[in-house]
């Protein structure tokens, strides 16, 4: 949960609206992980519950954007592949898909058995874009802030937001 923060503050710097969903156990990652609530993250410019069907990111007519789901269980990853919409979150997941519109799953599990992989490729085949949160050290991070923040730049080049906020490292070569 620690790239969630780092994220929002891209996105908030970058005038990027941003629409939340949380289930019930990521409201509890949130609570043990970073000790906030999701009303503690101010960039969050409107919340849906986990169980609202009638929420606009439903349907694909309220044309959303992308969706990134961040972190992404195995669980939610294994619902999205298999188009099996248990609550909101894998509903907009699988109307993002529909839509050929920018999907990003952070999926957060290691080691990874053969079914995490098959559900990975099936929603790689879908069009989405699987980017696990792995940081990158020839960057030369001070701190799990330099690594969250260079991992929420990561995620903005793939939804081709710039971001112009905050000077980002990047690979220069050799």
């Amino acid at each position: 949960m620690l790239y969630v923060p780092a994220l929002l503050e891209l996105l908030a710097a970058e005038q990027v609206e941003v629409h939340g969903i949380l289930s019930e156990a990521g409201r509890k990652v949130l609570q043990i992980e970073l000790g906030m609530t999701p009303e503690q993250l101010p960039q969050v410019s409107r919340w849906f519950a986990s169980d609202d069907f009638t929420a606009p990111p439903a349907s694909g007519s309220a044309r959303y954007d992308a969706m990134v789901v961040l972190p992404c269980t195995v669980g939610s990853l294994a619902a999205i592949a298999n188009g099996y919409c248990g609550n909101l979150l894998h509903r907009c997941a699988d109307v993002t898909l529909k839509e050929r519109r920018p999907l990003l799953l952070a999926v957060r599990e290691t080691p990874l058995n053969r079914t995490h992989l098959k559900n990975m490729l099936a929603v790689h085949e879908a069009g989405a874009i699987i980017c696990p949160p792995m940081p990158s050290f020839y960057t030369r991070p001070k701190g799990l802030d330099d690594i969250a923040r260079n991992f929420a730049a990561r995620i903005c080049d793939l939804l081709g937001i710039a971001v112009t906020s905050v000077q980002i490292k990047r690979w220069q070569g050799l």
